[in-house]
Formats: structure tokens, sequence, C-alpha cells
């Protein structure tokens, strides 16, 4: 098994949540909305792995929520897995009612990627389910997202993840971390962290700096699974 597959076997683990970050953070609308965002980081982590090598991401999306608990949306990047893309576009919607003080995320992503090379298709889709809880002042939650084929053929994968958020009293700075596990049919399993903290600016611009990590520092060339702080920037309108 030659170098690329190597890198592309290992890099399977660490394709896609990006979508999954995007209509999660936006605010339920009582009938027909629309919201548009950019940003750029330092680096394009995803479940604890970089999706550029390294090398720093800018983003764009737009998120639509209708009736108060369904949205739909789009979002894309930058990315690099060293084997020709250039880019991710995620596409998703869902719907997310409440129970009690529970309330659910419930939906689908579809993550595809511009100039991805011939073979095995890059592409892959997720269902996703997410429920938060109020505890206090902070939000707790829990998700498992499911695929049914992973990138390159590499078979059904799964992603479990507990986290948590509590604002800093009398601030504009949170604090948020998540702690995960990755699994796939053909690839490698890991575990996953990240620890941040948030500043909101304004209403419609925030920084956040993060710390990232797994316990598959190895996994690949380029120290993709290895620790690494990131300093991103998001404005929405």
């Amino acid at each position: 098994m030659n170098t690329l597959k190597l890198s592309l076997l290992a890099a399977v683990a660490s394709l896609g949540l990006a979508g999954a970050a995007h209509a999660e953070d936006a605010e339920p609308a009582k009938d027909f909305a629309i919201a548009f965002n950019v940003g750029a980081a330092s680096d394009y982590e995803f479940r604890g792995i970089s999706q550029t090598l390294r090398d720093p991401q800018i983003f764009a999306g737009a998120d639509a929520t209708i009736g108060g608990i369904g949205y739909a949306g789009v979002w894309v990047s930058n990315a690099d897995f060293g084997n020709g893309t250039t880019g991710e576009y995620d596409i998703y919607g869902g719907f997310k009612p409440t129970l009690g003080l529970v309330t659910l995320d419930l939906g689908l992503i579809y993550y595809g990627y511009f100039n991805k090379p011939s073979g095995p298709d890059e592409a892959y889709y997720e269902f996703k389910a997410l429920a938060t809880i109020p505890a206090g002042a902070a939000t707790l939650g829990a998700a498992i997202y499911y695929s049914p084929e992973f990138p390159f053929k590499s078979g059904p994968a799964y992603y479990y993840e507990v986290n948590g958020a509590i604002p800093v009293p009398n601030t504009k700075f949170s604090v948020s971390g998540a702690v995960g596990h990755q699994e796939v049919d053909i690839g490698v399993p890991y575990n996953t962290w990240n620890l941040g903290v948030g500043f909101a600016a304004t209403d419609h611009i925030g920084f956040d700096l993060r710390y990232w990590d797994t316990d598959q520092h190895n996994a690949a060339p380029g120290n993709i699974y290895g620790s690494q702080v990131v300093l991103s920037v998001k404005a929405t309108f």
C-alpha cells in the first residue's frame, strides 16, 4: 500500500463534521428567515483533525429557518487532503423539536468536494441526532452521527460526542468543550477533545480560541491528528 493510499485511509476519519456546526448554531425563527455567515480560522479542524494540512481556512454559508423548527443550509470552505482536493461544500437540513427542556436536532448532511480525486467517491452523507438541555447557566449536549458509507468506500462510520458550554458571568466570554469518538469500518478509530473560549465582540461578530487534540498523533503524515490551537472569527448577517 503506497503512501497516498495510507494518507487517504487515515484521512477518512477526518472528513466531514463542518456542516454539523452551522445550522445547529442558528436560533429557530417563528416563520421564515435567512441568515448568512462568513469567517476565517488559522486551521480548519474537524473532529480534531486538520482539513487544510495546517493551513488557514476561509468559509461562508447561508442558513434558512422554517416554521420555527425546520432548517436548511449550505456552507463552503477551502480544504486540502494532499490528494488534489481544493474545497468542501456542505448541504444540510433537518428540524429541531423540543421535548420539555430537551431540544433535539435531527437532520441529514451531504459533504461534497471540489477537484476530488478519481476512484472511490470522496463525497458522502451523514445522519445526525443531537440533544441539548439547560443546566443552570450552562448547556449540556450529546450527539451521534451515522454514515452508511464513509469516503473512499471505507464502510459504515459513527461519531459520538458529549459537549457543554457556559457563559462567563458579566462578560462577553463563554467557555465550551467536547469529547468525541470516531469509528469507521475501514480506517483509524480515535478519540478527540477540544476546549475553547469564545468572545462576542458584537451581536454579529464572534471570536473563538480553541485547543484541539486526539489520541492518534501518528495516524497520518503531516501531524494532522496532532494537538493544535486554532483562532477563528465569524460574522453573521
